[in-house]
């Protein structure tokens, strides 16, 4: 087994520091302590393998702990982090847990599912057949009910076989996200060290990289955009960057320019992965550039209808409250719109975020690209907006920073901007203004906003 292979590293450099939190140092040593206490704990407790556990944890070691207990004791975790805590009960319904246990009170507590009466999902029995313990995770449900993936470690673990290149690397991105799931492996397969990030604003990451001379940032466009507008990063030393790693959602090209004069001595990588099948491969065409060739040990990709689809070893088994989204021939449908030029593919938006403009699509990354290049614009975010005629028109809430500033010139400026490089049916019909930034919790654009 992968993680077997993985404990074996481990092992080999028991000293080595795992997890820096909160000024804290953790060694491997403690870590393997810990993962004897969970494993142990699951046989006091009568949690046999198979078992399913819904765990209420933060972004800290002990909620890593009984992760990896729960991949050797073949046991299913569902991890939760405090942004879903409002969705408990649509997720203990959805998931049926046999136990709770929570992790952000002072002392851990095992708690008895309460709906567990409830009957469990046939997709579990998937897991008795691989002799698997699992993982399920959910979907931010932004636009509705929240999604349930279900994986099987024997196929996540896969591609963490192999032993690559060590980095201190930041866990920008939580356990319950598939890019922070990601980030967790690739480091503990490597035996690096984690820092792990309580506070994500721009001033804490900036603070840790400089402390702890982080290598790897992993991270999203909308944080990046936050932190070239915080001005933090000429407020800390983040010269040990080697690499920022981004993805989640498409990058406005004038925010990369950015980052690319900021962080000229930085390896700036796009990355591309989904819940439903994992992190692929990817290499960027260029640092500037937002096209990237995908791929990896165990993915393949394809092109149909000018959308991205992928088959995946690491793929879940599937949902557990909604249609099987794969292919007859085991491709996952993405949903992903995409532009081809040789091996490489520039990621457009989701059907779910196009704009259908009298039968004409709009994706919003295109217009919020143009309007981004407005010196006045901090960030935009594109939507579509009911017109009884037209069906949808484009509308923006942009960004500003300065209350006092005339707003009537900015909204001449769009509507200049974008007539001079978009098709009319582009061009943003209404324009209103904020002085925040609409960015979800797991720090990218909410595309749901149409008021």
């Amino acid at each position: 087994m992968v993680i077997e292979s993985i404990i074996n590293r481990i092992e080999k450099k028991r000293n080595k520091i795992a997890f820096y939190n909160d000024n804290k140092g953790f060694s491997y040593g403690w870590l393997l302590d810990k993962i004897d206490f969970w494993s142990n704990y699951f046989v006091s407790e009568n949690i046999k393998p198979f078992s399913i556990i819904l765990v209420k944890t933060s972004n800290n070691q002990n909620g890593i702990a009984i992760f990896l207990a729960c991949i050797i004791n073949k046991i299913t975790i569902i991890p939760i982090t405090p942004s879903q805590f409002n969705k408990l009960d649509e997720i203990l319904e959805v998931s049926s847990p046999d136990f709770i246990i929570d992790l952000i009170s002072k002392n851990a507590k095992l708690i008895p599912n309460p709906k567990e009466t409830i009957k469990k999902n046939s997709l579990y029995s998937k897991l008795n057949d691989e002799d698997s313990g699992g993982l399920v995770l959910f979907s931010s449900g932004t636009t509705g009910v929240s999604k349930a993936t279900l994986h099987s470690f024997n196929r996540l673990l896969f591609k963490y076989v192999k032993v690559r290149k060590d980095y201190i690397t930041l866990a920008f991105m939580l356990i319950d996200h598939i890019g922070g799931i990601d980030t967790l492996l690739y480091c503990l397969s490597n035996v690096s060290t984690i820092v792990l990030a309580n506070d994500r604003t721009t001033k804490n990451i900036c603070i840790l990289i400089e402390k702890y001379k982080i290598e790897i940032l992993p991270t999203t466009p909308s944080f990046l955009n936050l932190l070239l507008l915080s001005g933090d990063y000429e407020k800390y030393d983040l010269s040990s960057l080697k690499y920022i790693t981004y993805g989640t959602e498409p990058m406005p090209k004038t925010t990369l320019d950015k980052c690319n004069v900021i962080f000229n001595n930085v390896n700036i990588i796009q990355k591309f992965g989904a819940t439903e099948v994992g992190t692929l491969g990817s290499k960027s065409e260029s640092s500037t550039s937002t096209w990237l060739k995908l791929g990896g040990i165990g993915f393949e990709t394809r092109i149909r209808d000018n959308k991205l689809e992928i088959k995946s070893h690491s793929a879940m088994l599937g949902y557990l409250n909604a249609p099987n989204p794969f292919t007859s021939d085991g491709w996952f449908k993405t949903n992903d719109n995409v532009e081809v030029k040789g091996e490489y593919y520039r990621i457009l938006g989701r059907d779910s975020e196009i704009i259908n403009v009298g039968g004409e699509k709009v994706f919003p990354a295109e217009v919020e690209n143009v309007i981004m290049q407005l010196p006045d614009i901090m960030d935009v975010r594109v939507f579509g907006n009911s017109n009884s005629i037209l069906g949808n028109i484009v509308a923006c809430e942009v960004v500003i920073k300065d209350k006092d500033i005339d707003k009537k010139a900015i909204k001449i400026k769009i509507k200049q901007i974008c007539k001079s490089k978009l098709d009319d049916f582009k061009v943003p019909v209404k324009i209103s203004f904020t002085y925040e930034n609409n960015i979800s919790d797991r720090f990218k654009k909410k595309r749901n906003f149409l008021p």
